[in-house]
């Protein structure tokens, strides 16, 4: 059985789809993230809950402190990608709930009334976002460079605040020269799929 969806597009999405080192100069539009995030916004989160906030590092002196909390390896790339996002998980994002999932407003207090249960349910769900993210820039045409070597705490002091907790660092363009590492191997189908 194939998939319904054009061989050209699941290329583009994943079989070809790489973790971009380094990109052009050609800069990443506002008007492209609109379009990025009003295609990935529908991913499905448990209750609807939408706890992803993202930060766009555009201006120089942004781009220099963010700079400063990555790991020597990905300081470089993240200096000159055109865009930089910083994926967060908003732990007070039960406060959308009764707009978000109004078939059950309750579950604001219900389920999330207590910080652990927010901050257990908003990472999960953002790191779930994150993804539909990485693959709506993809759609995009674009590259993404996603990165988790970086001061998680340092970030979160700089750019955020008490309440948001960063996941990962997005660089976000067109590939440039030598963007790519050699593919690493993925497992078989028979080692992740159990059926029983």
């Amino acid at each position: 059985m194939s998939l319904v969806l054009d061989p050209a597009a699941q290329d583009l999405l994943f079989r070809e789809a790489r973790t971009a080192n380094t990109f052009t100069d050609e800069p990443v539009t506002e008007e492209q993230v609109q379009a990025i995030y009003d295609l990935v916004k529908y991913g499905p989160t448990a209750f609807n809950q939408t706890p992803l906030r993202i930060t766009l590092v555009r201006s120089a002196e942004a781009r220099e402190r963010l700079v400063q909390h990555m790991s020597e390896g990905n300081q470089a790339k993240t200096a000159t990608a055109p865009l930089v996002a910083i994926l967060a998980a908003d732990n007070e994002f039960h406060e959308e709930l009764p707009t978000l999932f109004p078939a059950f407003p309750q579950a604001k207090d219900v389920f999330f009334s207590e910080r652990t249960a927010r901050e257990s349910a908003a990472g999960m769900n953002a790191a779930l976002q994150a993804a539909y993210f990485i693959v709506g820039v993809r759609a995009a045409g674009l590259a993404a460079g996603p990165m988790t070597g970086f001061d998680f705490e340092g970030v979160r002091k700089e750019f955020l605040d008490d309440d948001h907790t960063p996941l990962m660092v997005v660089n976000i363009g067109k590939p440039g020269a030598d963007a790519w590492y050699p593919r690493s191997p993925r497992l078989d189908f028979d080692q992740v799929v159990t059926t029983v």
